[in-house]
């Protein structure tokens, strides 16, 4: 239940000149004086508010000083998380598939515009509360490192590389380029070793994650790293432990490794209830006193209980009283809490903040949704494409079938985290594709995307006489979700039975299948049927969704051409992937997986084909350097349209274990037909670095091979492009320490 708050207006004139509303001094003078004006009582209060109201939050008023509450929890993952109108746009895997760092920080900049019109309205009338900040929980960019993990949705994918360039575009996307204020603060969780399991075979809450230091280093702090050079403000601390300590109590985590090593200077809050799981589910200390010493000391500012009357932290005192902390802690604690507060312009005049200026007319803008449309279009990944058959040839046809689970399923579209939904703007794929026909005919075929019961007779009416079909299936967040995995990688329930009911009664019409999921599916009957012309990943569009499928099946306009990519792996096999409970990253992702695959990290195909003449790198570079290269591509196909290009290395000999392979850039380019583009890329000279144990980051001095393409060298699977490859010599040895 939403509670909210109306606060009446304060009036500043008897506070008004306290130092820390004095614009002219520096951010420091000014934090230091407002916290040196609080009691401890005050900061146990903003220290324990972190959540939702009743109790859990907002964090109070502090009418003496004409502080007003504030709220902190706010979910920006793709627009503004389940607080009214708000434009929505792919779910984040999705806006992984694009490959477009551009096109993820316009969708962190229009929502970081609609939360802060938002708060800005709220401000005005003077109300706080659930959803009502500008304080963000995003971006999630935990590894997807198992295929059954519940949010592998929310993440951008299983590469830490990529996913810290996306995380990197967010955080500047949202957070507004003025150099006095921000928009909108960002949050990156889940800080960290944390990627499942949700609920099987154990629960979250009380998980241990066991992890090497090297898979530790090279694979699940990266994109943290990233987000952090990045200007993010706020990171949150997961509720797994990682080594048998918990992430909010973890002092190596959230000191050592987090401000000593990257000097990160903002503020640390802990993920709903994970305090309070350390004593009740991890049972790792006993008492709110010692648990709440443990973790502000290992560096937490913030609470997020379970809307708890009496949170954790409301202990701190008591542990002050017992020796087991200092109150110069604790203040120090509290002031990443004020310094952000004051850089989102709470403690300056309104007028002389531009993003006090922003209003509701933005939400839903024109340009929005258009930006919803885009992106839902480059998110959608071309698995099989048989003879050309897309795009379709015809713009309208006598008779189109739509059927399956997910063909009018207007709130499984959206996936999890979604801002609330405006039926006046949201197309599913019924309401996109039945202009295609002169006459259409729809049919789930099954009760629900569990699709426990299923009505084959219905599918075979629907299809029977079409010219073509158009299957919609997948998961929704109503089988993989935040709480909820995956058992295995089956489709749900007779979902399967769809498909070949379509094949069996529509009698040779062309068969096109959209996938909706994030977790991969078992696509054998699929992948091997040649009665199904082609296949679309999709994940989870949101708003835009039918009229972007309706777009890039007619290539409407040109250049309206599939270029998404696969962020994750998509194995042929279970069996080839570890035990989800297991952390070791043998055997996982393409940076070390083993087995077979339906489709590789980075796959997707185009109506048009592109080909690689000419790759230019250096013979040697200096260890410590950057390597920079350019690659030529050329658009020999028929239609205008972008190419997603991808440089690798690899490690010809390393003294350490390292990964196979490694994505160290990416960038999407729009090619005209019969036209090239010169790409020149810079690998930043850390992307070349191994983790020794003991060291720390070593560019180690030898051969290193590198490749530019539309994907990685050496697959089974092809795209109807070629992949470059060469070699270049690292001379000397860098040593850069352990940041």
């Amino acid at each position: 239940m939403e509670v909210f708050l109306t606060i009446a207006l304060m009036s500043a004139t008897t506070v008004s000149d306290y130092p820390f509303r004095n614009t002219s001094l520096p951010w420091k003078d000014r934090v230091n004086d407002l916290v040196s004006r609080l009691t401890m009582e005050e900061i146990k209060e903003q220290m324990s508010r972190g959540g939702a109201g009743p109790n859990g939050g907002p964090a109070p008023a502090i009418p003496r000083l004409g502080i007003k509450p504030y709220s902190w929890n706010t979910e920006c993952l793709r627009g503004d998380v389940g607080a009214g109108n708000a434009t929505s746009f792919p779910q984040a895997i999705g806006l992984a598939a694009t490959f477009s760092p551009s096109l993820v920080f316009s969708v962190a900049e229009a929502t970081g515009i609609e939360v802060r019109a938002k708060f800005n309205d709220y401000m005005k009338h003077g109300l706080y509360g659930d959803h009502r900040g500008i304080s963000c929980f995003s971006p999630v960019i935990n590894i997807m490192r198992d295929p059954r993990w519940g949010r592998n949705q929310e993440t951008y994918g299983e590469d830490p590389i990529l996913s810290g360039i996306l995380a990197e575009h967010f955080v500047k996307g949202l957070q507004g380029n003025n150099s006095r204020f921000i928009r909108a603060n960002a949050g990156c969780k889940h800080f960290d070793v944390h990627g499942g399991p949700e609920d099987i075979p154990v629960s979250r809450f009380s998980f241990d994650a066991k992890v090497s230091e090297r898979d530790w280093r090279m694979t699940f702090l990266p994109q943290f790293k990233a987000c952090v050079k990045a200007g993010s403000y706020n990171l949150m601390c997961s509720y797994n432990r990682i080594n048998g300590v918990p992430s909010c109590a973890n002092d190596k985590l959230l000191t050592k490794i987090l401000r000593d090593e990257w000097n990160f200077s903002g503020y640390i809050i802990s993920d709903e209830s994970a305090i309070e799981n350390i004593i009740t589910r991890h049972h790792y200390l006993n008492t709110s006193a010692e648990t709440a010493a443990a973790c502000i000391k290992a560096g937490c500012n913030l609470e997020l209980s379970s809307n708890a009357a009496d949170p954790v932290y409301y202990a701190m005192l008591d542990a002050i009283k017992q020796g087991m902390l200092t109150e110069d802690v604790v203040r120090d604690r509290v002031k990443p809490l004020f310094y952000t507060r004051m850089r989102l312009g709470e403690f300056d005049p309104p007028d002389d903040n531009p993003y006090t200026k922003l209003d509701l007319s933005v939400l839903q803008s024109k340009a929005h949704q258009e930006l919803s449309l885009k992106a839902a279009m480059q998110s959608f990944v071309l698995l099989q494409n048989k003879n050309g058959f897309l795009p379709l040839k015809k713009s309208v046809y006598n008779k189109i079938a739509i059927i399956g689970p997910m063909a009018n399923n207007t709130e499984q579209l959206f996936g999890d985290y979604t801002p609330t939904i405006d039926l006046s703007v949201t197309t599913t794929p019924l309401q996109g594709l039945k202009e295609l026909g002169k006459e259409f005919s729809y049919a789930p075929g099954c009760d629900s995307n569990a699709c426990t019961k299923y009505y084959s007779a219905e599918i075979e009416k629907t299809v029977t006489g079409a010219d073509v079909i158009v299957a919609c299936l997948g998961t929704g967040q109503i089988l993989e979700r935040e709480g909820h995995d995956r058992a295995d990688l089956e489709w749900p329930g007779k979902q399967l039975q769809v498909i070949q009911d379509a094949v069996k009664y529509g009698k040779g019409a062309p068969l096109v299948v959209f996938l909706f999921n994030a977790g991969p599916l078992n696509l054998t009957w699929v992948y091997s049927n040649n009665d199904v012309n082609a296949m679309f990943e999709v994940f989870f569009p949101a708003q835009a969704t039918g009229e972007a499928m309706r777009r890039i099946l007619t290539n409407q306009q040109d250049g309206d051409v599939p270029a998404g990519r696969l962020p994750n792996t998509w194995p042929k096999y279970i069996d080839d992937v570890p035990p989800i409970t297991d952390y070791t990253m043998e055997g996982r992702t393409y940076r070390y997986f083993k087995g077979e695959v339906y489709y590789p990290f980075g796959f997707g195909l185009s109506y048009t084909s592109f080909e690689y003449t000419e790759m230019t790198t250096p013979i040697r570079v200096k260890a410590g350097d950057d390597v920079s290269g350019e690659i030529v591509v050329r658009n020999s196909g028929k239609y205008d349209a972008d190419e997603v290009v991808q440089i690798y290395i690899w490690w010809q000999k390393s003294s350490v274990p390292v990964p196979q392979l490694q994505l160290v850039y990416v960038d999407r380019v729009r090619i005209t037909r019969e036209t090239s583009a010169n790409v020149k890329f810079t690998v930043p000279a850390e992307r070349l670095a191994v983790w020794h144990d003991g060291t720390g980051w070593v560019i180690e001095e030898g051969m290193y091979g590198i490749s530019g393409g539309g994907q990685q060298p050496n697959q089974k699977v092809k795209v109807d492009s070629n992949v470059l490859t060469s070699e270049f010599q690292v001379i000397g040895t860098a040593f850069l320490g352990m940041s």
